[in-house]
């Protein structure tokens, strides 16, 4: 598609009060959704995107992770596909497996009273097989990552010459990077009369120059972009940096956050973070590039969970994460990129609730400091952190353990069907159950650890659904 004018109309936020989802020309069916899922009051970049989303109109949304996003578009989606043409209508990129699932579980959600509307996920790290099974009978929509949605438009397992609606969730990082040229490769298969999205916490000039090629008069949206300090407390603290681990762990143990997720700048720095944190007690896990897709959903499993404490993770390896009720981010390091700084506390203090951030650098990390403030636009408070000679660790440890059943929805094992069977024949009291996650060949039940090893006990002796499954613990 050719370069096209970009004289961008911006809407930035304005304080008025929130409009109901019922104020906008959605199909009966979308509001009895919204209704079914308490949705009522929009936020701000919902209300502010909406209008010009279902008009048609190109976007350019920027809004801070957890206000709405993936909803604004998705409703947008929903609105302009027709379920009776069976083609390819709307395609949603995003940079990593996490995101997409959590942007196909929202849409099917919002279309859960929408009839006959088909939904593929496209993600690289899983075998292709039931993917090309699913697209022998074309989806409406399909949400995936790059690289996967390239192969298949390659292999001639994928159409989208009726394409309606693009939607770059991530915008910056699919056009950036490693990703660029497949997004760059993945538009050439598309029509150009179609709508083009691009939604992210953060945009820099790379994204706006692709928006002249790609978009057509776009809308630019920007509201909600910095976390309000009564929703987060913020603290930069300098230190020394060959005591940059103590430092970390008197943070832990005096502040005892009941989740925390560790930002470090590499792979091999997240491993060695997360080995000396074990040392000393911390009930912590990590999240890079060495480990294998099912090691990376038992690792978050274990984190919402709550059976986990501290994930430690590199700004790649937790793009896309959405975790609930997390209580505070810890940057090990201050990212190099002032805009990841964005990212990272758009983590913690989503949906109205309070969070906690906290931010370590060296004094060689000064100029670091000075870009984050360019990005905010106010100045940044700093302190020295005063370590004692010997730290004294006081970890928060786990009051749950994560037990795996080896059996998912394949096998029609339902979360309801593993909570009656341990509230049941198991004779747990419902309240030592906690989350339960449902993966294609596995399940996962957070247990309290006083009863864990009675349940897993009565779970291998007896049968869920008049079935035996392995039952095992995750450690």
């Amino acid at each position: 598609m050719g370069p096209l004018p970009c004289a961008a109309s911006v809407l930035t936020e304005n304080f008025v009060e929130s409009q109901a989802f019922s104020s906008l020309n959605l199909k009966p069916e979308l509001l009895q959704a919204l209704e079914s899922l308490s949705f009522t009051a929009m936020t701000p970049i919902q209300q502010q995107s909406l209008p010009a989303l279902l008009a048609g109109r190109d976007v350019i949304g920027q809004a801070r992770t957890g206000s709405g996003k993936t909803a604004a578009y998705g409703l947008a989606i929903l609105s302009r596909i027709d379920p009776t043409v069976n083609t390819v209508q709307a395609l949603v990129l995003c940079p990593t497996r996490e995101l997409a699932d959590q942007i196909a579980k929202e849409i099917r959600r919002l279309s859960r009273c929408l009839p006959n509307v088909k939904l593929t996920q496209l993600s690289g790290g899983i075998s292709q097989r039931p993917q090309l099974a699913s697209l022998e009978h074309e989806p409406h929509i399909i949400v995936g990552m790059a690289g996967r949605v390239l192969e298949h438009l390659d292999q001639g397992t994928l159409n989208l010459a009726n394409l309606r609606v693009l939607v770059l969730d991530e915008a910056d990082r699919m056009l950036d990077g490693d990703f660029e040229d497949a997004s760059r490769a993945i538009v050439a298969h598309t029509p150009a009369t179609r709508q083009t999205l691009f939604f992210s916490a953060t945009y820099n000039d790379i994204v706006r120059d692709f928006s002249k090629t790609l978009q057509r008069d776009p809308v630019e949206i920007t509201v909600d972009t910095v976390t309000s300090p009564a929703q987060v407390e913020q603290h930069f603290y300098e230190v020394d940096p060959l005591r940059r681990i103590d430092a970390l762990a008197m943070l832990l143990s005096q502040r005892r956050p009941e989740s925390a997720l560790v930002f470090c700048h590499t792979r091999r720095d997240a491993q060695d973070v997360e080995q000396q944190l074990k040392k000393r007690g911390y009930a912590v896990l990590g999240l890079h590039g060495d480990i294998e897709q099912r090691e990376r959903d038992e690792v978050l499993v274990r984190f919402h969970n709550g059976s986990c404490r501290v994930l430690i993770a590199t700004d790649v390896a937790a793009r896309g994460l959405d975790i609930p009720d997390l209580a505070a981010v810890i940057s090990y390091e201050l990212p190099e990129d002032a805009s990841a700084h964005t990212h990272r506390v758009g983590r913690t203090g989503r949906a109205g609730r309070s969070g906690l951030a906290l931010h370590l650098f060296s004094h060689r990390e000064r100029a670091r400091v000075a870009a984050i403030e360019q990005d905010l636009g106010e100045p940044i408070k700093t302190s020295k952190l005063g370590i004692p000679a010997k730290v004294q660790d006081n970890p928060v440890q786990p009051t749950r353990v994560t037990i795996c059943i080896d059996g998912g929805r394949r096998d029609k094992l339902r979360p309801g069907d593993i909570l009656g069977a341990l509230t049941g024949a198991a004779g747990l009291p419902k309240e030592a159950v906690g989350k339960i996650s449902s993966f294609d060949t596995r399940s996962y039940v957070a247990i309290d650890k006083k009863v864990a090893a009675e349940a897993m006990k009565r779970l291998r002796e007896g049968k869920i659904k008049n079935k035996n499954f392995r039952v095992r613990p995750i450690e």
